[in-house]
Formats: structure tokens, C-alpha cells, sequence
């Protein structure tokens, strides 16, 4: 009866097409993969093809097999003139036949097995990659990869936060995944995307899987340098020491009070957390405190946990200001501080909207040039090359912050770290906030940092901390 099964899936074109799909599909999976071990990259979309659309096509050929063989038995039963074909084949292994090919199919089968199960823990290794992430949907993600790659988390996968350890988040991330899919494909998704993502898993589920809440930081020392937009573009220095703080011992120090086990904290908020309007603090001892502010509305909103998000709301990717970001290429040497009003321009000219990068760099450029060669001729042909620098450091800030595909702007994506960008730590630490006695959440500055110099050209302090 083997020689009739054996018939039965080489005499039908569906099962031959599934051979030919399946044997063709685990040929180029194993070549593809020897291609990308010889150091050949290819981007996201090769690694799309070998471990995620191969695999599906082998599968799909090695279900076809079967089935093709079935019906062709099935159509022989029907014949009258045909053999006497019982539906399914009869293996008797006792015939050495029969044992050579059963030996020969298990052994093709644990082949299949093993590359469609490896290309399969392949595909999820490379979905869960920030290559995949970023620039699989290329259009919607850049912004997000842009960000990731600058940012102190760029070593950090995007699964790594987004969906952390356990199989019920993994499951959770491919259904939405699954989703945003079909919104990329079919543009149904927003510009931009908006924020924050309220079905993001808790902190304490992958924050803290790397950082530990109970550690005891300290004070840390934080020197700004900002420069003015004068001619001489004159260089002031803040120097902040932060209370950083955390659990020494069994008390709770600083700005990371907020994270000791010890303590939870709730609050009601609009959609966006931008504006608070009650506050619940609850420690082990059941002592509740309830803080509102008498100007919020009595209903709507959302509570919430807070956890380290509230705070450190742009971790993996952050979105400076202009300002901030042109004190840095200052103080880096890669905008030039000797040409005249070169902050006062630089702010001027970043600050438009440009329909697209290479519109940004080519306007920007013109614009900068054309400030030179008009009001410090001299300047602009002693210092072209500056100038050009300049434009090109320009362009490329306007690049990692700003995306106008997907209608990310300079205040689109607001860090809640301080209070700069936005009101930050004061959305809860204000005077508003307070209980029915009368306590406020205290708004001293002096809570979560000391001021050592503010807006100085020399301060002494740096002095004293150099040692001088």
C-alpha cells in the first residue's frame, strides 16, 4: 500500500506545488541565512522574508502535500476502473519497503522541523529587534527609531520595554502588533501618534527589571551651559546639585521618594497627563492623604498609579528643544561661537516649519549664508567653512527632532523631566494642590535641587569644584 501513497502525493499537481513551495522555500532559508552569517546585513526587510514569509510559504507547501494526496485517492476510489483504494494508506512496517521510505519521510520531516523551528525563534528574535521596530514601517517609526538611536537607552531593544518578560505580554504585543499592521498598511493610524500609550505595561515590570528602585543615588551635580543671543553670544552657566535621592536604609530621600515601595501614590489626570487635578498618598501605616486643586473639574479624567513614566515620560525617546539643542552644538564646537549672533540666527531659522528635512537644510543653509554675506561680509568669507558647519549641525538637529511627515513638531512630544519643557514636576507640586486642611504638596525649589549658580558668566563655583 506504500507505493500507493507515494503515488498519491507525486501523481497530483497540488501536492507537487506544494513540494516545489515548501522544498524551494527551505532551500532559500538555509541560503539566506548562510548569506547573512558571511556578514551580509541586508536591512529589516531580508529579515522579514527569511524568518517570517518563507517559513509561511514552507508550512502552507507541507499542508498542501497531504491534502493534494488525499483527494487524489479519493478521486482513484471513485473510479471504477481504478484500484481498490482504501482512503487512508495501510503501513506495514514489516515489509522493508515500507521501513526504508517511512525512515526516509520522518527523516525529511524532522529536517522540516528543525529549520521551520528555527527560523521561527528567528522570526521572534528579529520582530523583537529595533531594526524590525524602526524601520520595517519605515514612514510611521522614523521619528521613534531617530530618538531611540540618540538616546542613553539605544543598546536597550524596543521589546525590552515595550513588552518585557512572560509569555501573556508577548502574546498581548503580537495581537496589537497584529493590528497596527493592518493601520500601517491601510493609513489609518494618527500624526501624530499620540501620547501617552495608556496600555503600556507598568514600570515595575520592565523599568525596574534593569534599574533598582530601592538604590540609594544621592545628590548628582548638573552644569548647563546656555548662550545668549547677543553678538558675542555670550556662554552663562547654571549649576544644579539634584537631590536625587532614593531609600537610604529605611528612609526615603529626593526626587526618587516618589518610587520607594513604601509609598503609593495616585492620581487623576486628563487623557495626556499634562494637567493633574487630585493627588492620593498612601504609605504602609494606612495614612492617606488626599491633595486637590479647587480649580480641577470634580468629574472625568483617569487615576492612575504613578510609576517612573509620570516623570521619566520620554526614556527611549526624547525630543529636545531648540534652544537646549543649540546650547549643546555650541558647547560641542559644532556650531561655531565666534560667529556674530550665530544663537540669536540659529534659533531664528530652526525654529520655522519646513515641509521636509532636505527643504530644512537647503532654507536654513540660505538663510544663515545670506545673513552673513549681507550684515558681516567680512565673516562670511573668513568663515565659510564655519558657516557651512553650522548649517549642516543645523540640519542634522532638525532632523533627529523634528519630522513633518508625521507632523512631529518642536512641542509635539514634551519631556515632564523638571519643569522646562513643560510643567513637569509642577503639574502635582503646585500651590493649588491641597487637602482639606489646608497641606499643599510642597513647590520649594529647594525640594528637589539647590541652585549653585544661575545664569553666571564665571561662577565661582565651578572654581571651587575644580579644585582652584
Amino acid at each position: 500500500m506504500f507505493k500507493y501513497f507515494f503515488a498519491s502525493i507525486t501523481r497530483n499537481a497540488l501536492s507537487l506545488a506544494g513540494t516545489a513551495l515548501a522544498l524551494g522555500s527551505l532551500v532559500l532559508i538555509i541560503s539566506l541565512v548562510v548569506i547573512q552569517l558571511l556578514g551580509y546585513e541586508g536591512g529589516p526587510y531580508l529579515g522579514i522574508v527569511t524568518f517570517l514569509v518563507l517559513p509561511g510559504l514552507a508550512i502552507i507547501g507541507l499542508i498542501l502535500i497531504p491534502i493534494g494526496g488525499l483527494m487524489w485517492r479519493a478521486r482513484m476510489r471513485k473510479n471504477p476502473e481504478g484500484q481498490d483504494l482504501s482512503m487512508f494508506p495501510v503501513f506495514d512496517l514489516n515489509q522493508g519497503k515500507t521501513r526504508k521510505w517511512t525512515l526516509i519521510f520522518v527523516g525529511i520531516t524532522i529536517i522540516n522541523v528543525v529549520i521551520l523551528s528555527g527560523a521561527t525563534y528567528s522570526g521572534i528574535h528579529h520582530m523583537e529587534s529595533v531594526e524590525f521596530c524602526g524601520l520595517a514601517c519605515h514612514s510611521v517609526m522614523e521619528p521613534e527609531f531617530t530618538a531611540h538611536a540618540l538616546g542613553p537607552h539605544s543598546r536597550v531593544s524596543c521589546a525590552g520595554c515595550h513588552i518585557g518578560p512572560g509569555a501573556d505580554w508577548f502574546v498581548k504585543s503580537k495581537l496589537d502588533g497584529a493590528w497596527q499592521v493592518v493601520s500601517v498598511n491601510l493609513g489609518l493610524y494618527p500624526k501624530p501618534i499620540p501620547t501617552p500609550l495608556h496600555d503600556l505595561r507598568p514600570a515595575r515590570d520592565t523599568c525596574e527589571q534593569c534599574h533598582w528602585p530601592t538604590k540609594f543615588v544621592g545628590d548628582r551635580l548638573k552644569v548647563i551651559k546656555h548662550y545668549e543671543e547677543d553678538e558675542a553670544n555670550t556662554e552663562l552657566t547654571t549649576a544644579l546639585l539634584l537631590k536625587v535621592g532614593g531609600v537610604n536604609l529605611t528612609e526615603s530621600h529626593g526626587i526618587h521618594w516618589h518610587v520607594d515601595p513604601e509609598h503609593q501614590i495616585r492620581y487623576r489626570s486628563d487623557e495626556t497627563r499634562e494637567e493633574v487635578y487630585e493627588v492620593e498618598f498612601t504609605n504602609t501605616d494606612g495614612l492617606v492623604k488626599h491633595y486637590a486643586d479647587r480649580r480641577a473639574p470634580e468629574d472625568g479624567g483617569v487615576w492612575r498609579t504613578m510609576d517612573c513614566v509620570d516623570c521619566h515620560n520620554r526614556p527611549a525617546h526624547n525630543y529636545q528643544s531648540p534652544g537646549n539643542e543649540v546650547d549643546r552644538a555650541i558647547s560641542e564646537g559644532l556650531i561655531d561661537r565666534s560667529l556674530p549672533f550665530v544663537k540669536r540666527e540659529a534659533m531664528r531659522v530652526i525654529q520655522e516649519r519646513y515641509p521636509s528635512h532636505e527643504e530644512a537644510r537647503t532654507v536654513m543653509s540660505a538663510e544663515l549664508t545670506s545673513f552673513y554675506a549681507d550684515n558681516y561680509p567680512d565673516v562670511a568669507s573668513a568663515q565659510a567653512d564655519a558657516i557651512d558647519a553650522a548649517t549642516i549641525a543645523l540640519g542634522d538637529i532638525y532632523a533627529s527632532n523634528v519630522f513633518p511627515g508625521m507632523e512631529i513638531w518642536w512641542d509635539t512630544y514634551l519631556n515632564h523631566i523638571g519643569h522646562t519643557q513643560s510643567a513637569g514636576c509642577e503639574r502635582c507640586h503646585t500651590r493649588g494642590m491641597r487637602t482639606d486642611e489646608r497641606e499643599q504638596i510642597s513647590n520649594d525649589c529647594e525640594t528637589c535641587h539647590i541652585v549653585l549658580a544661575e545664569g553666571e558668566e564665571d561662577p565661582d563655583i565651578l572654581a571651587v569644584l575644580d579644585g582652584e
